[in-house]
């Protein structure tokens, strides 16, 4: 048993403090932190207008949808489709050798990468949020003389957010873990760090593992956040 213990300790020394290699650790997560913010954001903002198309074409009757606008439906469902249908790990490896192959920014094909990628679930998330919200909202607005864009700007989506808040944080915390893939485009996150020192020090249990304490604290950190945000959002509606 002490000699178990001392290898560990041996483990633990090769892994994390030898030569500084805790600081290796530590920009590998800010670099999946980095990753997994810039992927939400972009996500947000492609899931948004996702859901906007949709939503708007779903309310039209098919006599009044323009054919513009069922064109972009269209656009918006192979997106959707596409994305959802083909493994995250294909889809970076096709922007980081194929459309990105020259760049050397792999923190940007990351970002891009991931960030489409989370935009067609978000638009789900959000075109359900948006569903639903009592369609007489939209009509109340609409009878004081509002447009479509205002009425959902001022009306319906403030109210839509509370519905996916919570659905948007599980999204963040799926991203957080998820960028543990982008190792395959070379981008040196948190995943790829403990691969190259398990390849320095031929010890494989101590970085894996450490690593795996380190993706399970930062979900933990995220999920006690988002129970607190969940909560606010509770108390709120009640008073």
């Amino acid at each position: 048993m002490d000699a178990f213990f001392a290898q560990l300790q041996r483990d633990f020394y090769q892994s994390f403090l030898e030569g500084d290699r805790w600081v290796q650790y530590l920009k590998g997560l800010l670099t999946s932190i980095e990753v997994t913010i810039g992927a939400l954001l972009l996500g947000i903002v492609l899931g948004l207008l996702v859901a906007i198309v949709r939503t708007l074409h779903d309310q039209q009757r098919n006599e009044r949808v323009s054919g513009l606008l069922k064109f972009f439906n269209v656009l918006c469902k192979i997106y959707t489709t596409v994305i959802r249908g083909t493994p995250m790990m294909v889809q970076l490896l096709i922007m980081g050798f194929v459309f990105f192959a020259s760049s050397r920014n792999l923190v940007a094909v990351a970002i891009l990468s991931l960030g489409i990628n989370s935009g067609a679930y978000v638009s789900e998330i959000i075109r359900g949020g948006i569903m639903s919200i009592d369609p007489g909202q939209m009509e109340a607005g609409r009878s004081l003389g509002l447009g479509y864009v205002p009425v959902m700007y001022h009306v319906v989506i403030p109210q839509a957010v509370k519905n996916i808040l919570p659905a948007l944080g599980n999204e963040f915390i799926t991203l957080f873990k998820d960028t543990s893939l982008v190792t395959v485009i070379g981008l040196r996150d948190l995943t790829k760090v403990a691969i190259q020192i398990q390849a320095k020090t031929y010890q494989a249990f101590m970085p894996f593992v450490g690593i795996a304490v380190m993706y399970l604290i930062v979900v933990m950190i995220l999920t006690w956040m988002l129970g607190i945000l969940e909560r606010r959002l509770r108390s709120s509606d009640c008073r």
